[in-house]
């Protein structure tokens, strides 16, 4: 669909076109899209003119400030650190379409080099278990510093799980001044982390570290 693309709707008494509820997501609410609306010669047919939605594009600041909202409502009524991440990792799952699998990675308490898979969402991954010497949710936990990469397939740090991701950030979680764990996060779209996706995945995994240090 281009932007400003006319569509034609017809009720079901009429014919089988699509109905209302079949198209793009958020375009039942016409009013707050700003589309028009005019009826046309044949019974029952309506034009919408509906803009044009690329959720293929980096999270815009209004998503991020909606999502970093609901985040600080998780944190303030979690019961645990794993029942936070669990919250977490399932509102940025099923907020953000870019974010096809979403998941922490926590230091095991025994092995100081080794990342332990927790809480994720998405396909299963066979990298349950990731040393820090290796691949780019390694690098993350490392350095401490958060990575992004637009391009997995160029990034010789990669440790691939699955053909269709395209890009990733990782986020090291932080407590008592320590690396405790990461936020990772991949995508099938190229180039998917703007500044603003990760100024969103570092507020959460700032709140993980906070309610940690808070809770431990």
């Amino acid at each position: 669909m281009v932007p400003g693309a006319r569509i034609e709707l017809a009720t079901p008494a009429f014919s089988g076109r699509r109905s209302t509820s079949e198209l793009p997501r958020h375009a039942n609410n016409f009013s707050s899209l700003g589309a028009s609306r005019r009826s046309v010669n044949s019974p029952g047919i309506f034009c919408f003119c509906v803009p044009w939605f690329n959720t293929n594009m980096p999270t815009t600041v209004q998503e991020s400030a909606s999502v970093i909202s609901e985040l600080n409502k998780l944190a303030s009524s979690a019961s645990n650190a794993d029942a936070l991440m669990d919250s977490i990792v399932t509102l940025l799952h099923e907020k953000l379409t870019r974010y096809n699998w979403v998941g922490f990675y926590m230091l095991d308490p025994n092995d100081a080099n080794m990342l332990v898979l927790g809480p994720f969402r998405g396909a299963a991954t066979p990298h349950t278990r990731i040393p820090l010497n290796q691949g780019i949710c390694g690098a993350a936990a490392s350095s401490g510093e958060t990575v992004v990469v637009d391009d997995v397939n160029s990034d010789p740090r990669y440790l691939a799980c699955s053909l269709e991701t395209k890009s990733e950030i990782v986020v090291p979680v932080f407590a008592k001044g320590k690396v405790v764990g990461e936020l990772d996060i991949d995508s099938h779209v190229p180039a998917a982390f703007g500044s603003d996706d990760r100024k969103l995945c570092e507020h959460a995994a700032q709140l993980l570290g906070k309610f940690t240090e808070s809770h431990s």
